[in-house]
């Protein structure tokens, strides 16, 4: 009797908190359900021990619900176990033909594997183009002159750049970009703008976008002081017209947006044809691409491709700790594809969901708990269980890749989590080191609350302090 009423001593305070906290939760939840910005919100949040994977909090765990950017959990995650923390991507650099006497009698070939880094200023080794070593490389190949084409070897991913599912008013801005196999600073492009004294005035554009043979109607006014920014940019993949619309606040004189590149092989043969031109080395202006004109190009492919150089991209850890940390979509959208080309040696992004959905099957999330079609979770069509993210969070502890994984969350209200937003849609999940010593492994996601979406993020952050 004595043992077992020390056993019962030594384990009753801790019951005692358990019970305490899954009440205090189910209180402040429930609360907020009756908050009037919350009235017809759908809210799930899951909340387990770390250590033991006990459940002290489920309110519709298994309720498919719209992750928004907490998504991105179960992509890196996955990417981790698939590809590996120091996985690299390559961009090659080559020739068919002879080289003589300076003169390349053939094509210049670059071929692209979905590197969504290369030119990105996040990577000081990818600054300036003009210092790039896969351009430079055709310096240091002794080429002067090229005779035959330059040719963008973009066949590795499919022809479409945007996952289906994405919204209109998403596409055309800069976190809205679409991931080709040859891509450039993140495929987007800043827009500045000069608005109004007044209300309604007219807003200049000061530069067109930094994108040849493409124009964008210009239907932005002036809003008050202090407005922000409420532009969107309608541009669709693969095209070279499209229109702004909104507002940005008055008196500004230099107001600097966003914008996602339609065409990012494009965009890239257009950085490299700027190299070659500074460089006054010599070629005949035919550009190229794998899906020229809309189709495989298939007479331009080359098959006796001589690489020059092949570029690295930083390892997969340190584009994870960007993906994570500041939400960018394209590097989702670069891991599905990606973990599909390593399997079939073609990117596209239904089948890189499905290899997505198979590996979390053996891990304890059943398929109808990811009904996901991205990679980044931009699309509201995603549906994903607060359970499914919870076990992505206790599965990734328990991996040697963790540390990386875990430093690339973003700190927020004093708790490692990802955030996610999109209309409507506030979603939160991640680590919390309660002040009783323990670990808690959790997410909350609200989907259709009403209102500010500041003020809603406010009210979910409070209940999450109970966690602490």
């Amino acid at each position: 009797m004595k043992k077992i009423f020390c056993g019962c001593l030594f384990y009753f305070p801790f019951i005692v908190f358990a019970q305490s906290l899954s009440q205090r939760l189910t209180t402040a939840v429930d609360q907020l359900q009756n908050d009037e910005q919350f009235k017809h919100a759908g809210i799930a949040v899951y909340v387990v021990e770390a250590k033991t994977g006990k459940i002290v909090f489920d309110k519709h765990a298994e309720m498919g619900i719209v992750p928004a950017s907490c998504q991105k959990l179960i992509t890196s995650a996955a990417a981790f176990s698939m590809l590996g923390k120091d996985y690299r991507f390559k961009t090659e650099i080559g020739y068919d033909g002879v080289i003589k006497d300076s003169v390349l009698n053939g094509n210049l070939i670059i071929k692209g594997y979905g590197d969504p880094s290369l030119g990105s200023s996040r990577f000081s080794m990818y600054d300036h183009f003009y210092t790039l070593d896969l351009f430079r490389s055709i310096q240091l190949a002794g080429i002067k002159e090229i005779k035959g084409m330059v040719y963008a070897d973009d066949g590795a991913f499919e022809f479409q750049t945007v996952p289906k599912g994405w919204v209109w008013e998403d596409i055309g801005n800069y976190y809205g970009a679409g991931i080709a196999a040859l891509n450039w600073n993140e495929n987007s492009y800043t827009l500045p703008l000069r608005s109004g004294k007044n209300i309604g005035d007219t807003v200049t554009i000061i530069n067109q976008p930094g994108i040849p043979y493409t124009s964008l109607l210009n239907n932005l006014t002036t809003a008050k002081a202090g407005s922000g920014d409420n532009t969107i940019i309608y541009l669709p993949p693969h095209s070279d017209e499209g229109s702004i619309e909104g507002t940005i606040p008055a008196n500004e004189n230099r107001f600097v947006i966003k914008g996602s590149i339609p065409d990012p092989t494009g965009n890239f043969l257009d950085q490299l044809k700027s190299y070659l031109d500074y460089h006054k080395i010599r070629y005949n202006k035919s550009l190229f691409n794998s899906y020229y004109k809309g189709k495989m190009h298939t007479d331009t492919l080359a098959y006796n491709f001589k690489k020059i150089y092949t570029q690295y991209s930083p390892s997969f850890d340190s584009i994870n700790y960007w993906f994570l940390k500041k939400s960018v979509n394209l590097y989702g959208e670069a891991l599905v594809k990606t973990i599909v080309y390593e399997n079939d040696k073609f990117g596209s992004t239904a089948k890189g969901v499905s290899i997505i959905k198979d590996f979390w099957s053996k891990h304890g999330i059943e398929k109808s708990a990811l009904n996901i079609i991205d990679g980044s979770g931009l699309s509201p069509a995603n549906r994903v269980t607060t359970k499914a993210l919870v076990t992505v969070l206790q599965y990734a502890q328990q991996q040697s890749w963790f540390t990386s994984f875990y430093n690339a969350l973003p700190e927020m209200n004093g708790i490692k989590m990802k955030d996610g937003y999109i209309g409507g849609v506030r979603a939160y999940a991640g680590y919390v080191n309660a002040g009783n010593g323990a670990v808690y492994v959790f997410s909350f996601v609200a989907n259709n609350f009403d209102g500010s979406p500041a003020a809603a993020r406010e009210k979910i952050w409070r209940v999450l302090d109970l966690l602490k």
